[in-house]
């Protein structure tokens, strides 16, 4: 079994210890779900055959990448329905998928591949299936090359009957798979605060916005949470008995445990990628300034010592480098320093008011909130060039890239409520994800 099966596995041992007092009936029952759900995914297919050739058919690393043809059969039954919707909106939100409507389909989902029921209409690649329902649900998905005339991935998928969209995530990520050689994201999560009917919680969200799931972990102020590298724990803030705390949530072991507080407000930022450690702005010594905290140890380090204002810390993906918020050149604005707090430099220089950066994950981009009129976000390499505006319509902050460096997550007011959006790595196709009636804010990909 690979290492997620392992970290799944320790998940279920780590559920059946006791619940933290800290934590909710609601969150145990989010532990129960979440570990029936990790569990039953390792079990969600089973490979029969998959093209050995290795064939790259989409450069997802070219601006000019083509868009794909495919087409997708509605699978049948309810269940199946709902899989071939979840693949289509997948795939097709990418960017480098085109759908082609069943409405031009020659052949029937029963009848034998033919590729010259194809090439003529331009489809490339075919998604076929079978779905039978029993005490599970199995479904059998083969998908075929039209060029090649033949069968490049056949697998059988085999899990719960409640777990019918992790399934169709599940496929996804095969095809996407296949046709660009890199891992997809469809099985990816979103951590955020959300407020609904009084008080604060954190919320767990499907990259798509689907299956919300309250944490209960409720509070009068909660700011943005922060995975951890392995997407096992995340840390926050909190302000509980007039004290601003600094709170670990592991989902291992479903238990939430206040990790450090101190007078003034601590505010949490991201993980060093090594080590049991984080960094955070805080305010103890009077002017906000960042340290960095060992959890194990229980030790913190400062890092910066200036008298302007230092805050909203995010750590690059190799460690080396912290990316922040100052105001110590009169306005706030991005600057990077080495991980220790030295060589400090000044990344954006355009617009009198920049903060919330946040490192794509191969660290050749930051993604940070710019007041242009109102707050749009923005993408700069760290050397201060290729500066690139990604949104033009309300207030947009708490940029977040998903894991594989191609999406963002952000916090939208354009629809008169504070809300989760998404968009690609460029701009299009920027969509909502949470519901009107919540006001959501500070969302985290998660990082796996």
């Amino acid at each position: 079994m690979n290492s997620t099966g392992n970290r799944h596995q320790a998940m279920d041992q780590g559920h059946r210890e006791r619940i933290n007092s800290y934590m909710s009936r609601s969150c145990f029952a989010f532990g129960i779900y979440s570990v029936k759900f990790f569990l039953l995914l390792l079990a969600i297919h089973l490979s029969l055959f998959t093209s050995s050739d290795a064939k790259i058919y989409i450069d997802i690393t070219s601006p000019s990448a083509k868009k794909v043809p495919i087409a997708i059969y509605e699978l049948p039954g309810s269940a199946g329905r709902e899989i071939s919707e979840v693949i289509k909106g997948d795939l097709v939100f990418t960017g480098l998928f085109t759908y082609v409507d069943s409405a031009s389909y020659v052949e029937q989902i029963s009848q034998p591949f033919n590729p010259g029921n194809w090439t003529p209409l331009g489809v490339e690649a075919v998604v076929k299936g079978t779905v039978q329902e029993g005490a599970n649900l199995t479904v059998s998905i083969t998908l075929y090359d039209t060029s090649e005339g033949k069968a490049v991935l056949s697998k059988e998928y085999q899990t719960d009957k409640s777990l019918v969209r992790q399934l169709g995530h599940t496929i996804s990520n095969d095809i996407y798979n296949l046709f660009t050689g890199s891992a997809g994201i469809f099985r990816t999560r979103i951590l955020f605060v959300g407020e609904r009917g009084g008080g604060k919680d954190l919320y767990l969200v499907d990259w798509d916005g689907q299956r919300a799931r309250k944490l209960g972990l409720k509070s009068s102020i909660l700011l943005s949470p922060h995975w951890s590298r392995e997407g096992t724990k995340a840390v926050y803030s909190s302000e509980r008995g007039r004290q601003w705390g600094i709170y670990l949530l592991d989902f291992l072991k479903m238990t939430e445990k206040r990790i450090f507080v101190s007078k003034g407000t601590n505010m949490a930022g991201d993980f060093f990628p090594k080590e049991n450690a984080f960094i955070f702005s805080s305010t103890k010594d009077g002017t906000p300034a960042l340290f960095s905290y060992n959890i194990d140890t229980g030790t913190m380090k400062k890092l910066t010592f200036t008298h302007g204002i230092d805050v909203s810390p995010s750590v690059s993906p190799d460690g080396k480098s912290i990316a922040f918020v100052s105001d110590r050149g009169g306005t706030p604005q991005i600057y990077i320093m080495r991980s220790d707090g030295s060589e400090v430099r000044r990344v954006t220089f355009e617009g009198s008011y920049n903060t919330s950066p946040c490192w794509s994950p191969s660290g050749d981009r930051i993604a940070f909130s710019g007041r242009r009129g109102k707050n749009q976000i923005f993408t700069i390499k760290p050397d201060g060039s290729e500066l690139m505006q990604l949104t033009d319509s309300g207030n947009n902050e708490d940029p977040s890239f998903s894991p594989d460096g191609r999406y963002i997550t952000f916090m939208s007011d354009r629809d008169r409520t504070k809300s989760i959006y998404i968009m690609r790595a460029n701009g299009e196709s920027q969509r909502r994800i949470t519901p009107k009636d919540m006001r959501a804010f500070g969302p985290r990909w998660s990082p796996n």
